[in-house]
């Protein structure tokens, strides 16, 4: 993978997932296929629920949205991760990953929750 000047600022990138085994999650963990991840995206009102897969986490895309919410929350996120753009450039974003992965014969689905 070709990530250009940015590769050396990855290297320290962590992701720290919440686990989905704690009695309050159990609900929504019982709606997330095996595989995927509930996130939030937005902030406010705008703030909706949308479950990935898992793979969106290995994107040079994804991962700077996730260098963003970074930026904004820190690495002290507790419960679902948050990333803070609007709604339809994450939509955007996912259109993009998909398309590229639908390419490669790999369809990796997506929904809003």
């Amino acid at each position: 993978m070709i990530m250009g000047g940015g590769e050396k600022s990855l290297k320290n990138f962590h992701l720290h997932l919440p686990n989905l085994h704690h009695h309050h999650h159990k609900k929504q963990a019982r709606d997330v296929p095996k595989g995927c991840l509930a996130i939030k995206v937005g902030q406010g009102e705008e703030q909706q629920r949308f479950v990935v897969p898992v793979i969106y986490f290995n994107h040079p895309l994804f991962i700077q949205l996730l260098k963003e919410a970074e930026e904004e929350y820190g690495f002290d996120q507790k419960g679902t991760i948050t990333i803070p753009c609007h709604v339809e450039e994450f939509r955007c974003v996912q259109g993009m990953i998909d398309k590229e992965k639908s390419i490669h014969h790999h369809h990796v689905g997506c929904f809003r929750v």
